[in-house]
């Protein structure tokens, strides 16, 4: 699953994914994915931080607090690259932090290591 206000972002994480042979759920805000993320069960989350309404930071708190999907690997996405906004991302529980713009190659190195992961728990 790819959360992200911009549809630029979110149009170039389909289509690395998709060419990945990634089955790809886009949400634009942190509510309309939580209401997706119920429905479709991700095996991964990219999740942008700067959002309106329900930024990135409180977006992963709500998904890591729910019993159901609190493990399910969650990676932010944002154009600030500094120490604080990594360590808040921790915070709130996120697996990892890429910077935008991102590659196909970063990306698709998280997916690895996160499924990687996820299937050897």
């Amino acid at each position: 699953m790819v959360i992200d206000d911009s549809n630029t972002i979110r149009r170039s994480a389909e289509i690395f994914l998709m060419q990945a042979g990634c089955q790809v759920i886009l949400a634009e805000n942190g509510f309309d994915a939580l209401a997706k993320i119920a429905d479709h069960q991700p095996d991964l989350i990219f999740v942008d931080i700067m959002m309106p309404r329900l930024d990135g930071y409180q977006t992963c708190a709500l998904i890591k607090k729910s019993g159901r999907h609190g493990a399910t690997p969650v990676i932010m996405l944002s154009s600030k690259d500094s120490l604080f906004d990594r360590a808040r991302g921790r915070m709130v529980g996120s697996d990892e932090y890429l910077t935008k713009p991102f590659t196909k190659e970063s990306l698709l190195k998280a997916v690895e290591t996160h499924l990687a992961q996820k299937n050897a728990a």
